[in-house]
């Protein structure tokens, strides 16, 4: 299927398609993505089949369309974009797409502008718009079309309306169609070499009267080229043919208010007087009403409108349509559902579902809000105001200080707070999406310090195993009192374990936040026992397969609210979307097929209107993006981060191997011998802590053999998601190839490497490929090779496989992609390995212990060859509390 996505910039991209016509138009895309759009647009290409492609085409048409409204001779081509209203709905229409997140209002402007600069310069290039709308746009040229007009005739009573067809002749000098009474086109096209533009002009008339009798009777009886006097049933029935004579290629004029199409509605009220209090379980009330826009109506007018006719009616001043079957229909179905409900109440969930365009029941083929022009309905006072907290975070009161915390929040964090203490209050789960690198972490710690546990109840973190050290080290910096009990055996001893599992009431009683990871709910049941306050997990995606046992061991988790934690967009993957809120707000989405049969629903009835299903999950995903500038306009250009990675059995086993020798041999070794003898175990321990492979030659680089090579697929999963681009430097040439072989798997496409073996001329080509917007995702730099003159600005990522131990040399690598010319925000990673040589020499190079001016000479490069054995061994020997996976 052809799709269309974004790229991190906010350019259109081709994904994929089949067949000679998306074939030629994905071409087209790929050469210049504007002439993509026009060209989608412009040609009437069949998108239905692809929720992407209509939604981007309809932006597209609305462009064409503006532009066929534009003078030909007019001297500047320009088409008023779209309004911050209009662009605003259109993102609520939005389909998931590849990259969806980077989408918004500005990212819509600045496609339409660009599309706007490219056509003007495409018609100035085809001798003037006209030429270029003939030549490109054929099925939109307006010139010569017909045009039925209906308005109000308010001299006349019996016959209220009027109705006149007209033909364009051309474009006024405001830029619009110049209409003329079809007569006159008898007199313009009068002689017989004028009668072929004379039937090409009235064929679409003649089409609309083999669809519709009443265009038949007018052109038999040769009314159609006269003005006429209309009672409201003929022009209800003109209304009700709209569709029939545009699609004969007619085009049509309308009163204002017919596009509003006001209508007696069944008004449903839900949550008036109460506000959920028990989550998921909770009830609303909810109120039923026949209304005319906010008015209700009154028994007796609804009693006049019901015992009339259909069509046209005048009520209170305005005509209003009238389908008093559908009406009735409708106020049977409420009236039922009401009937049904207990107390006049119904439940969250299916109030959720109501207010969201969705049916009450998701697992009924029941119709969405654009299906029921006849039901209006919308939150009271208490629910809108709930909802509207939750959907804007910033509306809140922020929390100014947190008792305990050492850190000062930034506004956009103070949000998050505000918006998880809301929500969990309310025993609602919720799902803290923001971006790599804003804090997610300080965010629940800070959430933990303002909301103490009730009745010693703590709360649960589920994380993967190799973020216990980072959570434990947040913690302890930002939030020293919060008492933390990690339930694993790399932080607590596995007595400790087997004594909380006996007895976790008392065991785990004072305790703020329990720390496990996913392998351990599989294996330690108890933790399912426990009633927990908060349930949180860290990189969330874990659950995006609900098949797993990982999956439905923590979906069995028992707690009063469920926070999710993760940088990936999961509300543009529908089934991870769905799996991720069976496990926040269960329920709520319906069974995973019966899901799936309403998003297929959505697409059939529309394609392009994901709304009720944005306007259900959305109150409970917070996302917000570094390079939002209303989010956070003061961070960092570049922001240096460490990752800590932990080491696998065979890593620890061979470690420990080499720390043993290297002390066995430094009894006899002296002078260079000694120097020699520290730089070789200092080089294979950082192999070691890389992959043992590397040190072993077997060649057998299995990712899961190695801590860091499974941390950056952590990383590089998310990186892959967004579409941003990353450089990995690393010291060691023989370890290039096996990273770029693992990251194609992740990334799904292969990257580029470079090292000291690379031509020279080779190298800019290299670049240039990875510069360009369709370029590789990753590349793969030796320090010496890739670490100075290169510019890499495509890349908003930078990682440090392994380190050089000098700040310089690894800064002078990160500017890269940190220089002139960067347009990002550059997260910069800095692997290091817990328990070894890696952390205690980065402590000493960040914290400038006593040791420093001993072991850093004045090039900032790491000197350990001259330290005693004593402080030399402490420095290497392992630590397998830390380090072990």
């Amino acid at each position: 299927m052809a799709e269309i996505g974004l790229t991190p910039s906010g350019r259109l991209q081709w994904e994929s398609g089949e067949g000679a016509e998306f074939a030629s138009l994905g071409r087209t895309f790929e050469a210049d993505w504007r002439e993509g759009l026009f060209t989608l647009a412009a040609d009437r290409i069949d998108a239905s089949a692809s929720p992407t492609l209509r939604y981007w085409q309809d932006v597209a048409e609305e462009y064409v369309s503006g532009l066929c409204h534009i003078s030909g001779d007019a001297e500047r081509i320009r088409v008023e974009p779209p309004t911050p209203a209009k662009r605003d709905s259109r993102l609520l229409m939005a389909p998931p797409m590849r990259g969806g997140e980077y989408l918004t209002s500005d990212v819509l402007l600045a496609v339409w502008e660009e599309l706007d600069r490219w056509g003007a310069a495409a018609a100035k290039g085809a001798g003037g718009l006209e030429s270029f709308l003939r030549e490109r746009a054929p099925k939109w040229h307006q010139v010569g079309r017909v045009c039925f007009h209906l308005a109000e005739n308010k001299q006349n009573a019996a016959r209220p309306f009027a109705f006149m067809a007209s033909y364009t002749s051309g474009f006024g000098s405001g830029g619009r169609l110049k209409h003329l009474a079809l007569r006159r086109a008898l007199e313009q096209y009068a002689g017989e070499n004028n009668r072929p533009a004379l039937v090409n002009l009235l064929t679409p008339v003649e089409q609309a009267a083999s669809r519709c009798d009443w265009v038949r009777e007018l052109v038999d009886s040769g009314q159609i080229y006269e003005p006429l006097a209309w009672t409201p049933n003929l022009a209800q029935r003109f209304l009700l043919s709209v569709p029939d004579l545009e699609q004969s290629g007619l085009s049509v004029r309308l009163p204002d208010w017919w596009k509003r199409r006001p209508r007696p509605r069944v008004s449903v009220t839900i949550g008036a007087q109460k506000k959920p209090t028990l989550g998921m379980e909770s009830m609303l009330d909810f109120n039923v009403a026949v209304a005319l826009g906010d008015e209700p109506l009154s028994p007796e007018e609804l009693e006049a409108l019901l015992s009339g006719g259909d069509g046209l009616t005048l009520v209170r001043g305005q005509w209003v349509e009238v389908d008093r079957e559908k009406l009735q229909e409708a106020i049977r179905h409420w009236e039922a559902i009401k009937k049904q409900s207990r107390d006049g109440q119904i439940s969250f969930i299916e109030g959720m579902r109501l207010l969201a365009g969705a049916p009450k029941d998701i697992e009924d083929d029941g119709e969405t809000d654009r299906e029921q022009p006849w039901v209006d309905v919308t939150a009271g006072p208490a629910i809108k105001e709930t909802l509207a907290a939750l959907r804007d975070p910033g509306r809140v009161e922020k929390t100014s200080e947190i008792q305990g915390l050492r850190a000062t929040l930034r506004p956009y964090q103070c949000d998050g707070v505000q918006w998880l203490d809301l929500l969990t209050g309310l025993g609602l789960g919720g799902c803290l999406a923001d971006d790599m690198g804003l804090g997610k972490t300080i965010q629940v710690l800070a959430l933990l310090l303002a909301r103490p546990p009730e009745n010693e109840q703590p709360s649960l973190l589920v994380v993967p195993a190799s973020l216990l050290g980072n959570w434990r080290d947040e913690a302890e910096r930002f939030a020293p009192s919060l008492r933390l009990q990690f339930l694993h055996p790399a932080e607590t001893g596995r007595q400790e374990l087997a004594e909380i599992a006996e007895a976790p009431g008392e065991r785990l009683a004072g305790t703020d936040l329990a720390v496990a990871t996913y392998s351990m709910l599989t294996r330690q049941t108890w933790l399912t026992e426990v009633g927990w306050r908060l349930v949180i997990l860290d990189e969330a995606q874990a659950i995006k397969n609900p098949s797993t046992r990982q999956t439905k061991a923590v979906k069995k988790l028992n707690a009063r609210a469920r926070i999710a934690l993760t940088g990936t967009p999961v509300e543009n993957r529908l089934g991870d979307l769905w799996s991720l809120f069976d496990f926040l707000n269960p329920g709520l989405l319906g069974s995973a097929k019966r899901f799936q049969a309403f998003v297929s629903r959505l697409q059939k009835r529309g394609g392009d209107d994901f709304a009720p299903l944005r306007r259900l999950a959305g109150p409970y995903i917070l996302r917000r993006l570094k390079t939002d500038r209303s989010i956070i306009s003061d961070l960092p250009e570049k922001t240096e981060t460490s990752r800590y990675c932990n080491l696998t059995k065979p890593q620890i086993k061979l470690y420990a191997q080499t720390v043993k020798a290297m002390e066995s041999a430094l009894e006899a070794a002296d002078g260079i011998a000694r120097r020699g003898l520290v730089l070789q175990t200092l080089m294979r321990l950082k192999q070691i802590c890389n992959h043992p492979s590397q040190l072993l030659g077997d060649g057998n680089y299995q990712s899961a053999a190695s801590g860091k090579f499974i941390r950056l697929s952590e990383i590089c999963d998310e990186l892959a998601e967004r579409q941003d681009k990353v450089l990995i430097f690393t010291q060691f040439r023989e370890i290039i190839e096996p990273i770029a072989d693992h990251l194609a798997g992740v990334f799904g496409r292969p990257g580029l490497v470079l090292h000291g073996g690379t031509r020279v001329k080779m190298r800019k080509g290299i670049v240039e490929q990875f510069q360009g917007d369709n370029g590789p995702p990753f590349f793969i730099l030796s320090l010496k090779a890739g670490g100075t003159g290169l510019n890499l600005t495509a890349a908003s990522h930078v990682i440090h496989f392994d380190r050089w131990w000098n700040p310089a040399v690894e800064n002078q690598a990160t500017d890269r992609a940190f220089r002139i010319g960067q347009k990002r925000n550059v997260l910069v990673h800095k692997f290091i390995t817990r328990g070894t040589v890696e952390e205690r020499i980065d402590a000493m190079i960040e914290e400038k212990r006593h040791l420093a001016g001993a072991v850093i000479d004045g090039a900032g490069e790491i000197n350990l060859t001259e330290l005693p054995d004593e402080e030399l061994l402490k420095l290497v020997r392992l630590d397998v509390s830390r380090a072990e996976l």
